[in-house]
């Protein structure tokens, strides 16, 4: 069982290096975001699966998926709308996710302040602050 656990566990990685390899403007706060989401996911699905081992790697898989494409979308978001200087909004196609990202001024070096908020249902749970540069 071991065996098989390892094996699945070394195709996910390698499948998941190839997306990123693939990917040429996968940045840091990208993996960072991944690894958030694959330590999240990792712990959930080995307490919600009976084999704790096959729902800790199916879960860190989708984590790490997930937080990263997350991760992508508010930053791009952010550059986007301190670009334009207009509010930037990113909605899953059933409403139930959004990504806000408002323009707050510039600041020096050319840089501009953006508040995103993520939103989940119509409830806001997280709200950042990113500096942007261009």
């Amino acid at each position: 069982m071991f065996r098989k656990v390892a094996s699945l566990s070394l195709c996910l990685l390698l499948g998941i290096s190839l997306l990123a390899v693939g990917c040429a403007s996968v940045t840091k706060s990208d993996y960072e975001g991944a690894g958030v989401g694959a330590a999240t996911g990792a712990v959930a699905g080995a307490l919600l699966d009976s084999n704790g081992w096959r729902g800790g790697v199916i879960g860190g898989a989708l984590g790490a998926l997930a937080g990263g494409a997350i991760t992508h979308i508010a930053t791009h978001a952010s550059t986007q709308a301190a670009q334009t200087n207009q509010p930037v909004v990113y909605q899953k196609n059933d409403g139930t996710e959004k990504i806000t990202s408002t323009p707050m001024g510039a600041t020096k070096n050319n840089c501009h302040m953006v508040k995103e908020r993520y939103y989940k249902n119509g409830e806001m749970y997280k709200e950042v602050e990113r500096e942007v540069c261009n």
